[in-house]
């Protein structure tokens, strides 16, 4: 049995295509992991570092290299996220030197929840970039001089959170990386990097996880119960950040408030469906509008189903929204209402306001009764 990919679901492809390579030893000096949030890339890419070194790193020193990859520990990876800045930082202060204690404790408990659990998303209050201090630190990993036969690995988690300063810092080891180390960048969205970055990096697409995988996932590394992780993972679209946010935000309620911010939009109660949407984003989480857009959008699917197949419904126990509504609607444009949805939550990330998001929802929804 291949030990390299112990604990991986999906990416079959890819796990071949990387034991090929690895088999050759032609290993190219940096890899882009491209696929949607909440796939598993950065636990791929730690089994990748892992699978590399089984095969190069020698003797007793393997288990130590092993083990220090999987407790993300230096000197053998180097392991860079998005982090808040702290009071009066500048980009010549040390990644961390300015944050504040509770900052400071904050980044540890979420490395500490990564390394227990690698799908596990790292969430951090105010850090939404990658610092350039913490590019620049990348140099103090690479200036490390040892007799080895182990490789060792950077990986940049959302790499376009980079800004322009922090790419170009980067570049510059792309361009002319030491021997034995290895780049991995993930991203959902590589049109953020720079192409000079992209084509020096040997990319990978990774697809959305299947129903089952998510389900698996949820129950062994997130102990969630096994009928509700079955349940969610229909709802995810293919990704294990969804389906945790899903759970978070209760998903049978958030399923209820659906169906009846449905009912009221297709029925033309125009206040009781905004005061549906509203009860859903109390907390003023932008996350949650796109997951209940997301939520929608999945019962729009249903109906399509339900017009040519008449099978498999995510929303199985509200099937009778779907044959009430198809009677009395049975040419309205469903394509044309997910385009518009699409758009909706396109805008969520954009500082839209809330109310001008949701007052649009209900337009767009009401609009398939025409």
């Amino acid at each position: 049995m291949n030990k390299n990919w112990n604990g991986i679901y999906g990416h079959k492809n890819n796990r071949e295509v990387l034991d090929r390579i690895i088999a050759s030893s032609n290993i190219p000096h940096a890899f882009l992991f491209i696929g949607k949030q909440g796939v598993g890339k950065d636990y791929f890419a730690l089994h990748l570092a892992q699978s590399i070194n089984r095969k190069f790193a020698l003797g007793e020193e393997q288990s130590h290299v092993l083990n220090g990859i999987a407790n993300l520990t230096e000197p053998y990876i180097k392991f860079i996220f998005a982090l808040p800045r702290g009071k009066n930082e500048t980009d010549e202060s040390t990644p961390y030197e300015k944050l504040n204690p509770d900052d400071l404790e904050e980044v540890k408990k979420e490395i500490k929840k990564k390394i227990i659990n690698p799908y596990q998303r790292i969430q951090i209050g105010k850090a939404n970039a990658i610092k350039v201090s913490s590019i620049r630190d990348i140099n103090k990993f690479l200036s490390l001089q040892f007799e080895q036969s182990f490789y060792r690995f950077v990986l940049i988690s959302d790499a376009h959170l980079m800004n322009e300063t922090s790419q170009n810092a980067l570049l510059k080891n792309l361009e002319e990386p030491p021997e034995k180390v290895i780049f991995i960048l993930t991203t959902p969205f590589p049109e953020l990097l720079r192409e000079t970055i992209r084509s020096r990096c040997w990319a990978l697409y990774f697809s959305p996880l299947t129903v089952d995988d998510i389900t698996q996932i949820l129950v062994e590394y997130f102990q969630i119960d096994k009928s509700l992780a079955n349940e969610v993972a229909v709802f995810a679209d293919g990704s294990v950040t969804t389906a945790n946010q899903l759970i978070e935000h209760d998903f049978r309620m958030l399923k209820d408030r659906t169906i009846n911010f449905l009912r009221y939009s297709l029925g033309k109660k125009f206040h009781s469906a905004y005061q549906e949407i509203t009860s859903v984003l109390t907390d003023g989480d932008t996350s949650t509008f796109k997951l209940f857009i997301q939520m929608i959008i999945t019962w729009l699917n249903d109906l399509q189903r339900f017009r040519t197949s008449n099978v498999d419904f995510f929303y199985s126990d509200y099937r009778e929204t779907l044959e009430k509504f198809n009677k009395k609607f049975p040419n309205s444009n469903i394509h044309d209402a997910v385009y518009k949805l699409d758009y909706l939550s396109s805008l969520v990330q954009n500082n839209v306001n809330s109310n001008l998001l949701a007052a649009n929802l209900i337009y767009s929804i009401s609009t398939l009764t025409k």
